[in-house]
């Protein structure tokens, strides 16, 4: 199950999970892009389906959780990937406005809140699974003007610590993957074409490039594999090395 599939590193994921013989359930509002996505998968020869869900209301999440469940040929969910997130408009503190806090905070760190809430009671009645939470590497540093952003992706890999924990014995591995700047809609959007801002971002990580969604998407099915069985609770930078200058 792959929140926010319609596009950029969710995509990505959805497609990579898709190629290495997983059933994949794509779940976004954005039903275009969401169909896009299962139609990649398939053509690649694989199985997936598109769940329409707002992931900051409980409801809709649960029955999402309960559809997936449903539809796969195996009656579990194995891996789930809350990947759903927004930029936020730019602004200090003192100046950011409440109902954009609000927002942002609903996007970024209530969906994990409440994909984790459905998804882990399924994986508990199969004895197992994996979580991936999509959070950043303004997750791991501060970084100025985007506060309701950087203290939701700090919160993403709080919460993801704290369920870990508590899970950890019942055989459910939560991580997160906290990505650098990446080259998707949501980046090229904040960069609005503009090759003096790309080359600010590129210049932010050693490798001196912006990532490609792919290279997240990578580290995502890694976690969820056995191969990542001693991971937990561990939040993965993959961000060419920003956080380490």
């Amino acid at each position: 199950m792959v929140s926010g599939g319609a596009s950029g590193i969710g995509r990505a994921t959805a497609v990579a999970f898709g190629g290495e013989g997983a059933e994949v359930a794509v779940v976004d509002l954005d039903r275009k892009g969401a169909q896009e996505t299962v139609e990649l998968i398939e053509e690649a020869g694989g199985r997936a389906c598109f769940v329409e869900a707002d992931m900051t209301q409980a409801k809709q999440v649960e029955s999402a959780v309960e559809r997936v469940v449903k539809w796969s040929r195996s009656g579990r969910l194995d891996c789930a990937h809350n990947n759903v997130g927004i930029t936020g408009p730019g602004a200090p503190t003192a100046d950011y406005l409440e109902e954009d806090w609000d927002r942002v905070m609903a996007v970024n760190l209530k969906s994990v809140f409440l994909g984790m809430k459905y998804e882990i009671p399924r994986m508990l009645d199969s004895g197992g699974g994996a979580i991936v939470n999509t959070s950043s590497g303004a997750g791991l540093v501060g970084f100025p003007g985007l506060p309701a952003y950087v203290a939701s992706k700090h919160g993403v890999i709080g919460l993801t610590r704290a369920a870990a924990l508590e899970y950890a014995k019942a055989g459910i591995r939560i991580n997160a993957v906290c990505p650098g700047s990446t080259r998707t809609p949501m980046l090229e959007g904040f960069m609005r074409g503009d090759p003096r801002i790309e080359k600010m971002m590129a210049a932010g990580a050693p490798v001196g490039r912006l990532a490609s969604p792919d290279e997240i998407a990578a580290a995502v099915v890694w976690l969820c594999t056995d191969a990542a069985s001693f991971v937990i609770g561990h939040a993965l930078a993959v961000d060419g090395g920003a956080v380490v200058m």
